[in-house]
């Protein structure tokens, strides 16, 4: 009985720290839209965590090692998981830059790539993805990344499965900023 209880409050604390780490609160608006929203608290303040979104060096610290940022309203983010590409290479990850406040928010249009069906990339002109950075005490900070503008259907539904993925992956990675 005693060996039981152990395993439990062992196997609940785990839980705990593994949804601690990426948090996923992704939800239906009252309007019908999808919004896939996941957040995570950094042990660093705004204006450092800003500069991980913000500047090639600190892209290229957890994201990809091929990047290309112009960072102003109308500009992008350009990355590259293969390192022998160029960042304007057509496999390129590119995402331009809506708008952003400094230090608080980044509105990125999510351009798909050949990798999705055909129908979605072509109808993806509201995809965006919104990046918050908040204060969450003590020196550190709450990043909650929220996808909008999702279509429709099945292949919607498998662009939504491949971002919400690839979003926990990408947080899972700048944690890993942290590990000791």
């Amino acid at each position: 009985m005693k060996r039981f209880f152990l395993f439990t409050i062992l196997a609940c604390l785990a839980l705990v720290t593994v949804n601690a780490q990426v948090n996923n609160s992704s939800y239906v608006t009252q309007y019908g839209e999808r919004v896939l929203q996941l957040s995570i608290i950094i042990p660093m303040d705004k204006k450092e965590a800003w500069k991980l979104f913000s500047t090639e060096e600190g892209l290229k610290t957890w994201i990809a090692p091929v990047v290309s940022i112009t960072m102003k309203t109308g500009g992008h983010i350009r990355t590259n998981y293969d390192k022998t590409k160029r960042a304007d290479d057509s496999s390129s990850i590119q995402l331009g830059i809506i708008n952003y406040l400094e230090y608080e928010l980044l509105t990125l249009k999510v351009n798909l790539n050949n990798g999705f069906a055909a129908n979605v990339k072509e109808n993806d002109q509201n995809l965006q993805e919104i990046i918050q950075f908040t204060d969450a005490g003590n020196g550190n900070t709450k990043l909650v990344s929220s996808m909008v503008g999702w279509g429709q259907g099945e292949d919607w539904n498998k662009a939504y499965s491949f971002f919400e993925r690839g979003n926990e992956w990408t947080f899972k990675e700048i944690l890993k900023l942290f590990e000791k």
